[in-house]
C-alpha cells in the first residue's frame, strides 16, 4: 500500500476522534464547530468512496469528491435517524457511531466507481482514438 493512501486511511480515520473531541469546546467556538461539520460533511462519504486499491484516475477523483458530500449527509442522517428511533440521540452518540463507522471504512477498500472502472479515462490512457460520427453519435 502506498504511504499516500496509507496516511489518507489514517486520517479519515482519526478525523472522527478529533472531531469527537472538539465537542467537549465551549459551544459557540470555531474550534467546535469547524471540525465537527468538516468530519460529518465529508468524512464518512470519502472513507466510503476514496480509499481504493489501485488509486484514483483523475476523472474519478473528481467523481469521489462530488459524491462524498452527499454521500456523508445521507449516513449522518441514517446514523441521526436510527439513534432518534431507539431513543438514544445525543451528541455524543452521533459522533461515536460515525466515528466508529468512518475507522472500519477506511480500513476496508472503496466503493468502485464508475469513472475509475470505464469510460473516456481508460481510452485516453491506453492511447486508443475513438472516431465519433458528426452529431455526436459513435
Amino acid at each position: 500500500m502506498a504511504p499516500a493512501h496509507l496516511r489518507l486511511r489514517i486520517g479519515l480515520a482519526a478525523s472522527g476522534w478529533v472531531a469527537l473531541g472538539a465537542t467537549a469546546l465551549p459551544g459557540g467556538s470555531p474550534l467546535r464547530w469547524i471540525p465537527v461539520l468538516a468530519f460529518v460533511a465529508l468524512a464518512p462519504g470519502l472513507a466510503l468512496l476514496h480509499p481504493q486499491p489501485a488509486g484514483l484516475r483523475p476523472g474519478a477523483r473528481l467523481e469521489a469528491l462530488a459524491l462524498a458530500a452527499p454521500v456523508s449527509l445521507s449516513l449522518a442522517a441514517l446514523a441521526a435517524t436510527s439513534l432518534f428511533l431507539v431513543e438514544g440521540f445525543s451528541t455524543t452518540a452521533f459522533m461515536v457511531s460515525l466515528a466508529a463507522f468512518v475507522t472500519v471504512v477506511a480500513a476496508l477498500p472503496g466503493v468502485p466507481l464508475p469513472a475509475a472502472t470505464r469510460g473516456a479515462v481508460e481510452r485516453e490512457r491506453s492511447g486508443v482514438r475513438v472516431k465519433r460520427k458528426p452529431g455526436g453519435a459513435r
